[in-house]
């Protein structure tokens, strides 16, 4: 009799265990080799760096008047009444105090700009995180690409799914890039179309 309740509770534990286990199931990716992988983001880098020559050509425009003006300073100081050299000065040290004030004006702009132009994509790759994630039954998805899973038991890689079903998905619109991504690749390498 003690033998039978000892295999029922252990029986008992050992469902217990495994419905828990189930309950449990984890996966991982790496976020930014998705990201790095989905067409759109080819598209913001390039959006972003055309926002950054802009940025970049008025940034030499400006150092190029200082440095025509610093030459031209140098050249007349000799001659140059007190007065004229302070003021002459002046608008040296205040043209260059507005080109490091543009500097790091520009490089807040550029990071939000970014900010703007990746958001979608980032979006979209959640969409697909969630729907493969809920298609296979995962409690969770950790994001290996952080570094800030402390510890883990093996899960499955989701990466290749959650890819194939962001090239099944409408491509995500970029604020301010007229025209579409990257046409998707109507096959994903290593497989055959149904009824072939």
């Amino acid at each position: 009799m003690k033998n039978s309740v000892k295999k029922v509770a252990l029986v008992i534990a050992s469902v217990g265990c495994l419905t828990f286990a189930n309950a449990q199931k984890t996966a991982h990716l790496s976020l930014d080799s998705l990201i790095s992988m989905m067409p759109e983001t080819k598209t913001a880098k390039d959006a972003a760096q055309n926002y950054l020559k802009g940025i970049e050509a008025e940034v030499l425009g400006m150092q190029t008047e200082l440095e025509t003006k610093y030459k031209d300073y140098l050249e007349k100081e000799a001659t140059m009444a007190e007065p004229v050299k302070q003021n002459k000065q002046q608008d040296l040290n205040q043209l260059q105090k507005r080109i490091e004030d543009f500097r790091q004006q520009a490089q807040q702009d550029y990071q939000r700009k970014y900010g703007e132009l990746t958001a979608p994509i980032m979006e979209k790759a959640k969409k697909g995180i969630d729907a493969v994630a809920k298609e296979g039954g995962y409690k969770y998805v950790l994001d290996t690409s952080t570094g800030l899973v402390l510890y883990s038991e093996a899960g499955e890689d989701i990466l290749l799914a959650v890819k194939k079903k962001l090239d099944s998905m409408p491509a995500a619109v970029i604020p301010g890039v007229g025209g579409t991504t990257a046409p998707k690749n109507p096959k994903t390498p290593g497989t055959t179309p149904k009824g072939k």
